[in-house]
């Protein structure tokens, strides 16, 4: 069975078709309000006031470059149905928060000069700024929830190996995995003190506004939630399904030892090679499930004995069944 396919539409519309438009309404907008804007003005500021200028059409056109080359250079990923789920949904995150920042300053900075006829006193609302993180991260997650996975599937015919471990647990084993309770909020505290610390010196709240998003995003990709039932093996992460493989897919589970910087190259959700997914947030055993099309989801628990028994067991009943 297959469903691959190359391009995600999801993808293609989050992704390529966001960004896209917000280079387009910016363009409008700038035409519409380029009677009412000064002649040249201001696009940078340091200390109180603005120290760099520029026409309005010179900035149309350096906003627009900037949010297809970043942004969208990032979030278009999220198109490409063959890649990592997981990354295919990090990266339109990112893209699009960053599309949300470029989007809202290019705004924020036509509207503030409006019907001014000199551009010197102008201040940056930076207020405007902190929501469209918040609104970019916001289109951005709802993009991601709306991708999918479009990989190859095969079915396995013969059982697994009788070599390999078996055994019969209460299922569902549930796992999680990568940042602990404590570790987290350590680090949600230090970031929410030095963001406190930024707005107190700002005098504004928008600093807040980029650590909530930034910080849901770091945290959500560094925990997992493991899941064997009968149906297979599913690693969830930021609430989504990131990698998973149903039970008539297994050709074999074993165990291995696995350490995660000599064998992957590090520590998270990884991939080694084409279609070589990891787990991997401790050394120690993992269980290792070789799916019919050639590719393998790696994850370190230590019930990696159980739920390795546990899958050979669930495939060998599926094939009696049948």
């Amino acid at each position: 069975m297959s469903n691959s396919r190359t391009f995600d539409p999801a993808g293609v519309l989050f992704g390529i078709g966001v960004p896209a438009l917000a280079a387009a309404g910016g363009l409008a907008l700038t035409r519409l309000w380029s009677a009412r804007l000064p002649e040249t003005i201001a696009t940078h500021w340091s200390g109180t006031g603005p120290d760099g200028f520029s026409t309005p059409g010179s900035l149309a056109a350096t906003m627009v470059i900037v949010i297809l080359l970043v942004g969208c250079g990032a979030s278009a990923i999220a198109a490409l149905a063959g890649a990592m789920l997981m990354m295919r949904r990090a990266m339109l995150i990112v893209g699009l928060t960053v599309v949300g920042l470029l989007f809202t300053l290019w705004i924020a900075l036509l509207a503030a000069q409006l019907d001014l006829a000199t551009a010197v006193n102008v201040t940056l609302p930076m207020s405007w700024i902190g929501l469209g993180i918040v609104a970019g991260a916001a289109v951005g997650i709802l993009g991601a929830s709306s991708l999918r996975d479009y990989r190859e599937r095969s079915s396995a015919t013969m059982p697994p190996d009788p070599r390999l471990p078996r055994g019969q647990v209460n299922l569902p084993i549930t796992q999680r995995l990568g940042l602990g309770p404590m570790t987290t909020a350590v680090l949600l505290g230090v970031g929410a003190a030095i963001t406190a610390g930024l707005c107190a010196r700002a005098g504004s709240w928008w600093p807040l506004a980029v650590f909530v998003p930034v910080s849901v995003l770091m945290v959500g990709l560094l925990r997992f939630r493991v899941t064997l039932d009968e149906t297979g093996l599913w690693v969830r992460n930021l609430g989504m399904t990131a990698v998973g493989y149903g039970i008539e897919e297994l050709v074999g589970a074993h165990v291995e030892e696995v350490n995660p910087s000599r064998d992957f190259g590090g520590w998270g959700l990884r991939l080694k090679g084409r279609g070589n997914y990891g787990v991997v947030t401790t050394t120690g055993p993992a269980v290792v499930f070789t799916a019919a099309n050639g590719q393998r989801l790696t994850v370190t628990t230590p019930r990696a004995e159980e739920m390795a028994g546990a899958l050979n067991a669930l495939a060998d009943r599926r094939l009696a069944d049948r």
